[in-house]
């Protein structure tokens, strides 16, 4: 099993040498990969007192695709992943363009987890529709592969029409791993037909996550595919408990089969529990004492 870090991007900041020292660390650690999420704009809280998401303008985000690229220019080894990128907000061939531009400069590095959001501001403020962003989801996955890994694409689908294009330079990669985050049933279906792994978020490693990783592996079988292909990355954090209950939940997620883990220090939903320091320095000590405690349980 391997293990990778967030970058706590919304609490150690934006300037570049703090991103650098923290990519840095962590492929020195030992983390196999290090994963950055994604929001584009964020609405004015003042003009929203009832708002509720996670997010508002007062949150700090670089864009994912510029973020890695630095990142691929800072390291050599980890590999580099979106946790997610909000995939249907976007144009399809220009992720295509962007990812595999990401990819060659990182040398065959990237991983693209993508899921459909939760956030209906950004979608108008992209000019994207919101109620058919799963659906529409599907057919972008299906491209960005077919873009990835063709000298040219020609064809019309519901949502897209390619006049025999293609990408230069294509990935290295072909084609980039696209791993997608999500819990309904509908998204399942869509990584056993042509996802690359799943992104856990919500799941303990409990009986309800070994239900749904059994659910998948029998939709992955159903289509045609072997397990082994699709591989399970499931949340991690370290706010509350100590090494005991760090090693025991790497433990019960081994048990259950799943392939990766990440660790998210700064993450306080759900059943996550951020650490209590928001400096660089009390990140970086927190992913060491983590991947000492836990390496010889992976």
């Amino acid at each position: 099993m391997k293990i990778g870090v967030a970058l706590p991007q919304t609490q150690i900041g934006t300037d570049a040498s703090v991103l650098r020292d923290f990519a840095h660390t962590a492929e020195g650690i030992g983390y196999d990969h290090l994963a950055v999420y994604d929001h584009v704009v964020g609405i004015n809280p003042s003009s929203r007192p009832d708002w509720k998401g996670p997010y508002t303008s007062a949150n700090a985000f670089h864009d994912p695709f510029a973020l890695l690229g630095f990142l691929a220019g800072q390291t050599r080894n980890i590999t580099l992943t979106t946790h997610i990128l909000i995939l249907p907000q976007r144009q399809t061939a220009l992720v295509a363009r962007q990812a595999a531009s990401v990819d060659v400069l990182s040398n065959g590095r990237l991983r693209l987890g993508v899921g459909i959001g939760w956030n209906p501001v950004e979608f108008t403020t992209l000019g994207e529709n919101f109620n058919d962003r799963g659906r529409r989801s599907h057919e972008q996955i299906q491209i960005l592969k077919a873009l990835w890994t063709q000298p040219h694409v020609k064809l019309s689908g519901q949502w897209h029409e390619l006049p025999d294009v293609g990408l230069n330079p294509l990935p290295i990669q072909q084609p980039i791993p696209v791993w997608l985050g999500g819990h309904h049933e509908n998204v399942l279906q869509r990584i056993a037909e042509i996802g690359d792994g799943w992104i856990i978020l919500a799941h303990q490693p409990d009986d309800k996550a070994a239900e749904a990783i059994d659910r998948l592996r029998q939709l992955v079988h159903g289509a045609g595919r072997s397990e082994a292909s699709v591989g399970i990355d499931a949340w991690v954090s370290m706010g509350s408990g100590g090494p005991n209950e760090w090693r025991k939940e790497i433990s019960q997620w081994r048990r259950v089969g799943i392939s990766h883990v990440t660790l998210n220090t700064g993450f306080d939903r759900l059943h996550h529990k951020a650490i209590s320091g928001k400096s660089l320095s009390d990140h970086l000590s927190a992913i060491r004492r983590y991947h000492e405690a836990t390496v010889d349980v992976l």
